[in-house]
């Protein structure tokens, strides 16, 4: 039984695709006597011709790794997408870095723990990229015994 041109009617009265149209089964009958616009417009009110829900992408996976994620999971080689520099942009690692060795090294100097011709030489070292951290020049200073004694 063809009943294309009533799935196209009714398609276009439903606001939907063809796929999404659906006869009643039991009253194939009567759809295939439905002709007109009007005909089929009786059967859609009837409900012997009704739309079908449209299907959804389900959250259900998403959810359960956001969850994972949340855990400290799914972070392995495996799931980088990205390179190490789109993950963690190496200028604004370099920046913070920097940053971070500068405040200490005007703490030291501030708190008179080094002399100024040092703190001269670490700023220095720290815009040459010489220190990896913060621990880095505390093990340079203690080992050069350039902190300075109390009085």
């Amino acid at each position: 039984m063809r009943l294309t041109s009533q799935r196209r009617v009714a398609a276009q009265l439903l606001k939907c695709g063809e796929n999404r149209v659906w006869f009643d089964p039991a009253r194939l009958s009567e759809v295939k006597e439905a002709i007109t616009k009007a005909d089929v417009r009786k059967l859609i009110n009837d409900l012997a011709i009704q739309k079908r829900a449209e299907g959804g992408q389900s959250r259900f996976r998403a959810r359960k790794n956001i969850l994972q994620k949340r855990k400290g999971r799914q972070h392995g080689p495996g799931s980088h997408k990205g390179t190490p520099n789109a993950r963690a942009n190496l200028k604004d690692m370099w920046m913070a870095r920097t940053r971070a060795q500068r405040e200490f090294a005007k703490m030291l100097r501030d708190k008179k723990l080094i002399e100024n011709a040092v703190y001269h030489d670490v700023y220095m070292k720290i815009k040459g990229g010489f220190f990896r951290s913060i621990r880095h020049i505390k093990l340079y200073l203690g080992e050069r015994n350039l902190f300075r004694k109390p009085q």
